[in-house]
């Protein structure tokens, strides 16, 4: 099994002319990205369906929200972990048999979770879900990294993050259709079920690393500087992972992605309970409503990389900035403003926009820029362990931040303090990403290396 998954060692090259070999490397390159477009996008069907039947699960009395709190933290707690552990394996392994693999027994938990209604057992199986979940993000970026070069990177990586926009906007639209009409595990089997086809056909699409199919590094193909290159020697990998995860700045957009994260999540897990409870929606109505926040959080993903790329020359700070005061404005508008649905839209569009691109910085493309990329998967999985603890606190401390009163038959929710938490964490998170701001992209990995700023002084 480990051989299975691990990657192989490289293949003779390639003896052709360099036109034929680019000409293949971008056919592999296709495939690559067009694989792991659907494979994230359809990672995220499976883990939202638990945020559309919420409000079915509370309504049918099968678990209290202190339940669904806990389900909630528990597959964050073990994505968390998960995402460290299998951030680190990405790096020595065959990316397209590790994720295919993983979504595959990601869609089979889901399918059995349609036929699950005892709370402990529903906790374990999302809870496993969870560490299945994990090997969707850091592979792809691992992915993405070792198949093209730094000048295609920036926009690549960002139309690679809107895919869990895409995944989250058909679940608004599919799985909540699904959900209204014949209940929430129909929901959770027809999410596993396309997860199970989607991955079948991924262990075609996904690949190795470039050189295990005899191609040149990407940037000798396309004839870009060089760069440090994936390896297949364990040592340097290593070495590689450890000096990278010393680093201040890796720790700070960890702490920066966790709080952002916490909103993040705060958002798909519980604003369609506030839009049915604080602003009197239905669950469709609701749903569709929501729809707006995925779906501009796809757009902001895909420009992200655009801007950052061509406006501002891969600096991603400036953007940051920009992405995070709209994050901030645009909770405030949901949160404190009157009440109007087409406001609530307008705002969720706002929130979904900016939270869109903050995932592409934060969530990775910042320190893998600044990291070499052998060690693209470690850094990329340790923001990850910040970010998903994060959002596993988040879970708890928002269910017990709710106020919950029941009257007779009637049970109302009351949002009061949650938001204050909510919108305290985008501020945070702002400000700790702004902390890196002169931080500079480490150009080689020799024995002894420091990595320099933009004023000339060194950070360890």
């Amino acid at each position: 099994m480990i051989k299975f998954f691990r990657t192989a060692k490289d293949c003779r090259p390639l003896e052709l002319p360099k036109s034929q070999i680019k000409k293949r490397f971008i056919n592999h390159q296709w495939q690559v990205f067009l694989g792991l477009l659907a494979g994230y996008a359809v990672f995220y069907i499976v883990r939202m369906s638990l945020s559309v039947a919420k409000k079915p699960l509370l309504d049918s009395g099968l678990f209290s929200l202190e339940e669904l709190g806990l389900i909630g933290s528990a597959f964050f707690f073990t994505y968390a972990v998960g995402k460290f552990s299998n951030g680190m394996l990405s790096d020595y392994a065959h990316i397209g048999r590790f994720m295919s693999s993983a979504l595959l027994l990601s869609g089979i938990t889901c399918v059995l979770l349609g036929f699950t209604t005892h709370a402990s057992l529903f906790i374990f199986l999302w809870g496993l879900n969870g560490w299945f979940q994990s090997v969707g993000s850091v592979p792809s970026a691992v992915s993405i990294f070792q198949w093209f070069t730094p000048k295609q990177r920036g926009t690549r990586y960002a139309i690679w993050g809107g895919a869990r926009n895409l995944g989250e906007g058909l679940t608004w639209l599919i799985t909540t259709s699904i959900v209204s009409y014949f209940g929430f595990q129909a929901g959770f089997i027809a999410s596993g079920t396309i997860a199970v086809f989607v991955a079948l056909s991924l262990f075609y699409f996904l690949k190795d690393r470039p050189a295990t199919y005899g191609f040149p590094e990407p940037f000798e193909v396309f004839d870009e500087p060089p760069e440090s290159s994936a390896t297949d020697d364990p040592k340097k990998t290593k070495r590689a992972q450890v000096f990278s995860l010393k680093q201040p700045a890796v720790w700070l957009i960890g702490l920066s992605c966790a709080a952002m994260t916490t909103t993040r999540y705060a958002i798909s897990s519980w604003a369609v309970l506030f839009l049915q409870e604080a602003k009197g929606y239905s669950l469709m109505d609701a749903g569709f409503t929501m729809a707006a926040f995925p779906t501009a959080g796809f757009i902001g993903a895909i420009l992200s990389g655009l801007i950052s790329d061509k406006l501002f020359n891969a600096n991603r700070n400036i953007p940051t900035l920009i992405y995070g005061l709209a994050n901030i404005i645009g909770l405030a508008c949901l949160f404190y403003g009157p009440d109007n649905r087409w406001l609530d839209a307008a705002a969720l569009t706002l929130i979904g926009f900016s939270i869109g691109g903050l995932v592409v910085f934060l969530g990775g493309l910042i320190v893998c820029d600044l990291m070499p990329k052998s060690a693209a998967g470690a850094v990329k999985g340790f923001v990850g362990l910040f970010a998903y603890v994060a959002a596993g606190i988040q879970e708890v401390a928002s269910s017990k931040l709710i106020s919950q009163q029941t009257l007779g038959e009637i049970t109302t929710y009351d949002f009061a303090h949650v938001k204050v938490f909510w919108l305290t964490s985008s501020i945070i998170s702002l400000l700790l990403a702004l902390s890196i701001w002169n931080i500079r992209k480490i150009d080689s990995m020799p024995e002894e290396i420091a990595m320099p700023t933009s004023k000339g002084s060194t950070a360890s």
